[in-house]
């Protein structure tokens, strides 16, 4: 997810020391360095530090932004370099509009028309899941902490070494950060290309985490989707009961745009179902209608 400049040097340096960390003992060499998600416009130089939220772009590399506003540019088309497309997505269902609300559920879907209630809402329960971590800004929920533990092992055992970037962000940490955004690009339609408005976020629920490679390549850019991390995770999360939130032309379903690093747990029987069924967003699984935008 984007976040503040300001944390570049320790976060890199974490993330290049991570190996001590882990349970692994060296980490995967990344696949080559082309982007294969939407590209973002450069945002404004940052002129004071905001709260620190999840690791920065590497210097010099344009980062994907956190949530961006879908533009015909962006939207996708029948010959996109993406992956073929899956299912047209289902008719929403008007009578799952009030479903998947409860913030405490695994199946609770938050996105740009569906914030969380009350917008302050803190899981319980909190804890850091025993594997490799780049900054101390990684609590999960219980489940989702023990299903991280199990699909980083799992990577692990196939010569993959994970590294979990980020977790559970508050209320608060998500209100300074929009609050920072707005002040750079000055103006809140500026601020909503790059960070979720406060309690839209699925940070808050402890659900959703960002993953990297154990080296910091492509570290929360769209090159990351190139890298055996990702790969990995994407092609097994969902027999850990996580799914890829964000994944490539699916920006007007869920409003955001493609995140090769930002995973949720939801449980294995929605995960499996859905990779069963090649559907691509919480959204289109249930039944719900999209969410381009607030």
């Amino acid at each position: 997810m984007r976040v503040p400049p300001s944390l570049l040097p320790a976060l890199l340096l974490a993330s290049l020391t991570v190996t001590s960390l882990a349970a692994c003992s060296s980490p995967d060499t990344p696949a080559g360095a082309t982007p294969a998600g939407d590209t973002a416009p450069a945002a404004p130089a940052p002129s004071a530090a905001p709260p620190a939220a999840d690791l920065p772009a590497p210097a010099g590399v344009l980062p994907a932004p956190e949530q961006r506003e879908p533009s015909p540019k962006a939207s996708p088309t029948a010959s996109s370099a993406s992956p073929a497309a899956g299912p047209s997505p289902a008719a929403p269902d008007a009578n799952a509009a009030g479903r998947h609300r409860d913030p405490g559920a695994v199946d609770v879907v938050v996105n740009k028309k569906r914030p969380l209630a009350p917008l302050d809402f803190a899981p319980a329960g909190l804890r850091l899941p025993d594997v490799a971590i780049a900054t101390d800004n990684a609590l999960l929920r219980q489940d989702t902490a023990a299903a991280v533990e199990a699909m980083f092992a799992a990577a692990a055992q196939d010569g993959v070494q994970l590294v979990l970037v980020s977790g559970y962000r508050s209320f608060s940490n998500q209100e300074s950060t929009y609050a920072y955004w707005v002040n750079q690009y000055g103006d809140a339609a500026g601020a909503d290309t790059v960070s979720a408005r406060p309690g839209y976020s699925e940070h808050q629920t402890g659900l959703a985490f960002d993953i990297g490679q154990a080296d910091g390549a492509c570290t929360l850019v769209s090159c990351f989707a190139e890298t055996a991390a990702a790969r990995w995770a994407a092609e097994h999360a969902a027999e850990y009961g996580i799914i890829l939130r964000y994944p490539l032309g699916a920006n007007g379903v869920t409003g955001f745009s493609a995140e090769p690093w930002h995973f949720r747990f939801v449980g294995r029987d929605v995960s499996l179902a859905m990779d069963a069924a090649g559907t691509a967003t919480l959204e289109e699984h249930f039944g719900l209608p999209p969410a381009p935008s607030y």
